[in-house]
């Protein structure tokens, strides 16, 4: 079975990477390519005053701050297993 599509916000080059390694199809956040994503990756720098995001979409968002390029993919994973 082929892996996912996941958006990865621009700047996370080695999370994007090891994705790719992994066999997912990864597309770019600020492209226009984010339809059918079964995730999307941020930085986590866009946190207002309160560490909250706004989002819209249905899809599962990990924030990749503080993490390894391995520990996103893992976290990926386990969001993607869950839905």
């Amino acid at each position: 079975m082929a892996k996912q599509r996941v958006a990865v916000e621009e700047g996370l080059q080695a999370v994007s990477q090891a994705l790719q390694n992994r066999g997912y199809e990864v597309v770019s956040l600020d492209g226009m390519q984010q339809g059918n994503c079964a995730c999307f990756v941020v930085s986590g720098g866009d946190n207002n005053m309160m560490g909250m995001q706004d989002t819209v979409t249905e899809a599962a968002v990990v924030n990749a701050e503080g993490m390894t390029a391995e520990e996103v993919c893992d976290a990926v994973e386990r969001t993607i297993n869950v839905q």
